[in-house]
């Protein structure tokens, strides 16, 4: 966990916890926390604004204590040093107390008054709802293409439906941000993960502004975070339900080629024809029982994989009937 201070108003617990991950954005937080104030306050819902600054150098940390210090609805993370958005995102989520939680960028390119069409969508009985920029104010080249194929390869690999991945607009039930552990860029994924657990996912239409101060955070470098992330989460949500199969997929070919190894060292060429050697070829010998190691390896990865899956849920069972009793 990166070291954090806290700023934590006392006040009622709210309904609602609004997460917010800010990195330099001294001149857009009076805004956004007007902005917010004034959607959230029309509602009759109780509700905090759980603002995460990302080891800021530009006057964010300090405008944030003054905000909490005048606002009982603000609790401020404050990181010692820049974590990353993941990071940030993950600490607003373990200091959030409401039962509905809502996520957005700190740069007000997402509206705050779309926050109620959110949990609106999310009581008609989702788990998540995702919102949708459909009409972006990125330029094209290095904000809009990368992100419309990006979208598309998400949406195809993780099997969730979702136009917009990396909108940060979103609005979850607590249990979800609660029972996933968040690293890398994972933060974009929430909706794909949680969906591997059975979440009830929607996604609506979105407002989305230029941003009116500060630079963007995002860049194309970012691109090959995502998509090793992509791949992790292809793995996850793939092997989590029976890993045994996949690392026995793996290890197939590599079975498979042991003996073709082997059959090579043991032939020879003789006058134009195949014919067994006197003795098998040593390399060829010796990348067989690499290649059979290999996949021996493998097999063992999964089992054990298997069975620290079953052991684990074996214990959830256990620690469940307990509490039920306890009561």
């Amino acid at each position: 966990m990166p070291e954090t201070s806290t700023i934590a108003p006392g006040s009622a617990t709210p309904q609602v916890s609004v997460v917010v991950p800010l990195y330099n954005e001294v001149e857009n937080l009076e805004a956004l926390y007007d902005a917010l104030t004034w959607a959230l306050g029309t509602s009759d819902r109780r509700y905090e604004l759980v603002l995460v600054d990302d080891g800021s150098h530009d006057g964010t940390p300090e405008l944030l204590r003054s905000i909490a210090g005048r606002d009982p609805h603000v609790r401020a993370v404050l990181f010692a040093r820049n974590q990353g958005q993941t990071a940030a995102m993950a600490a607003g989520f373990a200091h959030a107390r409401g039962e509905l939680v809502v996520t957005m960028d700190g740069d007000l390119q997402n509206d705050p008054a779309d926050i109620g069409r959110l949990l609106a969508e999310l009581e008609k009985g989702f788990d998540i709802v995702c919102g949708w920029r459909r009409f972006r104010k990125d330029r094209f080249a290095t904000r809009l293409l990368p992100s419309k194929v990006a979208n598309k390869i998400i949406s195809w690999v993780t099997g969730v439906a979702i136009h917009d991945t990396g909108c940060s607009l979103k609005a979850y039930r607590s249990w979800v941000p609660r029972s996933l552990e968040l690293y890398s860029d994972m933060h974009r994924f929430i909706a794909a993960l949680a969906a591997g657990v059975g979440a009830r996912v929607s996604e609506i239409p979105v407002r989305h502004h230029p941003r009116r101060f500060g630079k963007s955070k995002y860049g194309l470098g970012r691109i090959f975070r995502v998509v090793a992330d992509l791949i992790v989460i292809k793995m996850l949500i793939q092997f989590a339900a029976h890993p045994i199969r996949w690392f026995g997929l793996l290890a197939l070919p590599l079975f498979l080629l042991t003996p073709v190894l082997f059959a090579i060292g043991a032939i020879k060429l003789a006058d134009g024809g195949i014919a067994l050697a006197d003795s098998i070829d040593s390399s060829f010998s010796m990348a067989s029982a690499v290649t059979a190691f290999i996949a021996l390896n493998v097999i063992l990865l999964g089992f054990l994989a298997e069975l620290q899956l079953k052991v684990s849920g074996f214990f959830r069972r256990r620690i469940a009937v307990t509490v039920k009793e306890a009561r």
